[in-house]
């Protein structure tokens, strides 16, 4: 059987552009989205037109019991978990941190953490040799942001992107062992629909003159280095932090 890759945040951006990529590559593929019902069956068809064994599973994964139904989803298609890739995630409206309240510290973390942890939870209890399991790899998206800050702008962000590096760290250690490899890859600035989520959906084009490369990204480069992670290829790569931002 093909191997079994779960994406979550899978119907735009790097979630799509990964399951592309990991359909091409002959992946077996749990597409998981939240809202965009609509774009997520246009990957699903994609993946399935290029001849993967593939399902799209509605779950908001910040919250514990539809992240629970994703998963007996997953066992009942699949029973089995090769690869999971935490890409779901969102930020709001740029705003500098005394004009943000709680609500949406709450809301940022919830997307960006809470839902990775959930699934890096149950994934865990599926690949570790420690449960029965047969190894595994854990792809995180981080961002750039953890570690410029993203003043005057997105600073909730930032820091549920340095939770995601912190725990990319810790679980490595963790489960090493256990057979199962746990990474991060954080994009700089990739051309997706999250900067109009911000306010400015001409972001990169702003910003982009501070990119060592020139230019901003595509969500297919990102992809490429999540598949490399989740490939034999990285079999002694763990605990990595790769950068994907052209040098920024």
């Amino acid at each position: 059987m093909s191997k079994v890759m779960l994406i979550t945040g899978a119907s735009r951006g790097i979630g799509a552009a990964t399951a592309q990529l990991a359909a091409e590559r002959g992946y077996a593929l749990c597409l998981n989205y939240h809202h965009r019902e609509d774009a997520a069956h246009q990957v699903l068809h994609e993946a399935q037109r290029l001849g993967v064994q593939a399902i799209a599973v509605q779950a908001d994964v910040s919250r514990e019991d539809e992240a629970l139904d994703l998963f007996t989803a997953l066992d009942r298609e699949f029973g089995r978990l090769d690869v999971l890739v935490n890409n779901a995630g969102m930020l709001e409206r740029q705003l500098r941190l005394e004009q943000m309240d709680a609500a949406r510290w709450n809301r940022v973390l919830g997307a960006n953490v809470i839902g990775s942890f959930l699934c890096a939870r149950e994934a865990i209890k599926r690949m570790s040799t420690r449960h029965g399991g047969h190894g595994g790899a854990i792809i995180n998206l981080s961002s750039a942001a953890a570690r410029l800050g993203a003043p005057g702008e997105y600073i909730d962000y930032a820091a549920a992107k340095g939770a995601i590096d912190s725990m990319t760290l810790g679980l490595a250690k963790e489960v090493g062992g256990e057979g199962i490899r746990v990474n991060a890859v954080r994009p700089g600035v990739i051309y997706t629909d999250i900067h109009a989520s911000g306010g400015e959906p001409d972001r990169i084009e702003r910003v982009k003159t501070s990119v060592p490369l020139g230019r901003g990204g595509a969500a297919r480069e990102v992809a490429e280095a999540i598949l490399w992670l989740a490939s034999e290829g990285a079999s002694y790569t763990s605990g990595a932090l790769l950068d994907v931002s052209g040098g920024r």
